[in-house]
């Protein structure tokens, strides 16, 4: 099956401008970064070397150069005027970022229309990379997890199955079986994230406790919740900064983020507790013992899926777009999220299955008056036409 994400053609486009430039791309494992690219090849028919450090050794620091000989070579057989090497998992490799700008500027000053691709998981690794090394040398585009409409268009998916099994283009043949699909999303996807692209990749002196988090973190996804509440229910002793930085790694992986609170003064704003909010519904499923139609007959639990698909597909496109997602709660009074940019100020409530009050937008409005207010849900919009949108249309 062909992927066709929106993504492909600005990316195509790049490639196939005379200037060069380093394009790169970035984003959870498993949403199509590989595929897309071999498509491109493939419609393209560019002369190009793909290759992966997935397997390299960790100490390698020879395979990068290698690997830029071959294509060189290549380039010359091929009589064409331009040439393209892909490198994918390229935060893998030693010193990868260093050994590239030697070999680019080389190529630059000698006139070497070699055009570079990399690929990668780890956007902490990568981004690092880039403003360490590679400054006024790249592109980048990120590629997130598969939105509601991506999936309905590939997978004829409904907006119920979307809430639940999420946005993991792989697991889609395997939904039928709830128990095979658990096991695939828990092993091959969120454990698979956890030891390459956050173990293998960065100093973590307490695994355990980093695996709990996440644990704990998922199960609250949507909510809440204080640092030093969960140390409170974690076995293995930590504080609260190695807690920030644990979750910062998590989110870097595409799996679990914590939102700050909304307020005028930044002090206050990062001295308050997260909001728990997975990138991806999969990752809450996955973990219970549960299926879909059980936790629907329970409009409550349906409700607090419901409220974390659209907080996963707005923190998807905060990554990528110009807004900054937040979480609002004075006193009594709560807003589910807050969208923030320079220009302007949105506060979306989430409300699916059980009536509830909307204090907590009407209180907003009061001490934000020019702040937008949007109900997503009973009596707002349907859910299934705001995971259609671009959150930062709402701007």
């Amino acid at each position: 099956m062909r992927i066709q994400r929106e993504q492909l053609t600005e990316f195509s486009q790049r490639i196939l401008e005379p200037r060069r430039f380093i394009q790169v791309l970035y984003g959870p494992r498993q949403v199509g970064k590989t595929t897309l690219i071999l498509q491109l090849l493939k419609e393209y028919k560019l002369p190009s070397l793909f290759v992966t450090g997935d397997d390299v050794g960790e100490n390698d620091s020879t395979w990068i150069a290698t690997q830029w000989q071959n294509a060189k070579h290549l380039f010359e057989q091929s009589g064409a005027n331009e040439f393209l090497l892909v490198i994918d998992e390229v935060q893998k490799l030693a010193n990868w970022s260093e050994t590239i700008k030697k070999l680019w500027d080389a190529d630059t000053r000698n006139e070497v229309n070699i055009k570079l691709i990399l690929l990668g998981s780890s956007r902490l690794m990568i981004q690092q990379g880039l403003t360490e090394s590679l400054a006024g040398r790249f592109e980048s585009t990120y590629l997130g997890h598969w939105t509601f409409t991506e999936m309905e268009q590939a997978f004829d998916w409904s907006v119920q199955q979307y809430i639940w099994f999420g946005g993991y283009p792989g697991s889609a043949d395997l939904i039928s079986d709830e128990k095979r699909w658990r096991e695939y999303v828990l092993n091959s996807l969120i454990e698979t994230s956890i030891s390459k692209d956050i173990l293998m990749l960065t100093r973590v002196d307490k695994p355990a406790l980093m695996k709990r988090l996440f644990e704990l973190g998922s199960i609250y996804s949507g909510q809440i919740l204080s640092f030093n509440k969960i140390l409170g229910q974690l076995t293995d002793a930590g504080n609260t900064t190695t807690l920030t930085h644990y979750l910062q790694l998590l989110h870097s992986a595409g799996l679990l983020g914590g939102i700050e609170k909304f307020s005028p003064a930044l002090i206050r704003q990062r001295a308050a507790s997260p909001k728990f909010q997975v990138h991806n519904a999969a990752i809450i499923s996955a973990q219970q013992n549960r299926n879909m139609s059980e936790v629907k007959n329970v409009p409550k639990d349906w409700g607090r899926w419901a409220e974390s698909a659209v907080g996963a597909h707005l923190m998807n496109h905060s990554i990528k777009a110009n807004y900054k997602l937040h979480y609002w709660r004075e006193n009594n009074y709560e807003v589910d999220y807050v969208l923030a940019n320079r220009e302007s100020v949105v506060a979306l409530e989430v409300k699916s299955g059980v009536k509830q009050r909307i204090s907590g937008l009407s209180e907003f409005k009061k001490r934000f008056p020019e702040a937008k207010i949007y109900l997503i849900g009973d009596e707002g919009i349907p859910i299934e036409n705001f995971l259609r949108t671009k959150p930062s249309e709402f701007l």
